[in-house]
């Protein structure tokens, strides 16, 4: 059995390249492997690592009772089997396996176990949690290079690592500009309803969450399509390949129903980046304190009644549902005309960078506006933009 089992852990090892071999790295604390299968998935891997089929073996018999489902579980077991009698040339040795499912399995692996292995540390969180609102309990952050959605609490203001699980993505990738390009949108967006099992087809397993795809921003370049949600898989599947849906983001069922415990219907931000730029506390807390002064500058000059300094934090690109910032400039020189004080107050604040090329941030807020003719409370949404050094409000509309 010694060279046979040799040439698995070659396979292995071609397979796993890109890994350290470390179980765990020095970023958040790993769940046990007796609730977590990607701990589990690591847990074999490097009994395999050590030569040691036997516990590789009963350790992923264990996965499979646990997860009848779990197809990569028992492309591993059968990898073991099969490593007892002949050499295996690569990781899924099984000639009569057909290549394109096998293809799928190994990125699996590699995306559960990259993810696994290399979490961030715990002193860095996602660039674009820059301030929830207290209503807003929790975050979802996805990365679509990594096949991962991450967890964040609301911990006073600062995203604290919660969780995170493996999910499957746009078949050809991120960045969805189209309806049917089988892309996963890149963006903020938030939870919109919550679709029991009980209305969906078997396909979407335990339900659903649809979001706001596409957003404000999403409509101002161009982009269309609709119907992403967050869901879970059919009752014969325990979990997908990391690129198989139309644009959705999937998890398992146990994953999903895990999930929605975190969310919140019409408030819980679902960010999903291609991959998430991560900043140290100090960083974020510097990026966040620039952008609420940029904001609180902002609602100083409107209540000085100042247009011209009022205006200068618009961009000359700046674009809403009624039209450019020419018409945005008159009807605003128009309404302050008729005022003799105005004040501003801003509630329930929540701040976040929009993943991607461009330096853009999404604010939304509860506007509550009071003058001596007019007094309403407004929720509101603006995405700032920089140009050069400064930030400018691009867009600005009813939330």
């Amino acid at each position: 059995m010694g060279p046979v089992f040799q040439m698995m852990r070659q396979g292995l090892a071609a397979l796993l390249a890109c890994l350290p071999l470390l179980a765990v790295g020095a970023g958040n604390v790993a769940v046990p492997a007796s609730s977590d299968p990607d701990a589990a998935l690591a847990a074999v891997f490097k009994d395999i690592e050590r030569s040691r089929l036997s516990d590789a073996l009963e350790k992923v018999d264990t996965l499979i009772q646990r997860y009848p489902n779990f197809r990569l579980a028992h492309l591993i077991r059968g990898d073991l089997l099969l490593a007892r009698s002949r050499p295996l040339p690569s990781f899924g040795g099984s000639p009569d396996a057909p290549a394109d499912k096998l293809s799928d399995l190994r990125e699996e692996a590699v995306a559960r176990l990259k993810a696994y292995r290399n979490r961030p540390p715990n002193n860095y969180v996602p660039r674009y949690l820059l301030q929830m609102e207290a209503e807003q309990k929790y975050a979802i952050v996805v990365d679509t290079q990594k096949a991962r959605l991450y967890i964040y609490q609301n911990d006073d203001g600062r995203p604290r690592f919660v969780a995170d699980y493996y999910i499957s993505h746009g078949k050809l990738g991120a960045e969805k500009s189209r309806e049917g390009d089988k892309r996963t949108p890149v963006g903020v967006y938030h939870v919109t309803a919550n679709l029991p099992r009980q209305k969906l087809s078997d396909f979407y397993g335990n339900g659903a969450f649809p979001i706001n795809y596409p957003n404000e921003w999403d409509r101002q370049q161009g982009r269309d399509g609709h119907g992403i949600w967050l869901h879970g898989t059919p009752s014969d599947t325990y979990s997908r390949p990391p690129k198989a849906s139309d644009g959705c983001v999937v998890l398992t069922n146990r994953d999903l129903d895990a999930l929605s415990g975190y969310l919140q219907i019409g408030l819980t931000p679902v960010i999903i980046s291609n991959t998430i730029e991560w900043l140290s506390l100090d960083d974020w807390a510097a990026e966040r304190t620039a952008l609420n002064r940029q904001i609180e500058a902002w609602r100083k000059d409107w209540e000085s009644r100042d247009v011209g300094r009022y205006l200068s934090h618009y961009s000359k690109n700046f674009r809403n549902s009624e039209g450019g910032i020419e018409r945005w400039s008159e009807q605003k020189r128009l309404v302050t005309a008729s005022k003799s004080w105005i004040k501003v107050e801003l509630g329930k604040l929540s701040v976040f960078r929009n993943p991607g090329k461009e330096d853009l941030v999404v604010v939304t807020f509860e506007q509550d506006y009071r003058s001596n003719n007019l007094s309403n409370v407004l929720k509101k949404r603006q995405y700032w933009q920089k140009e050069g050094r400064h930030w400018k409000i691009v867009y600005e509309g009813f939330a």
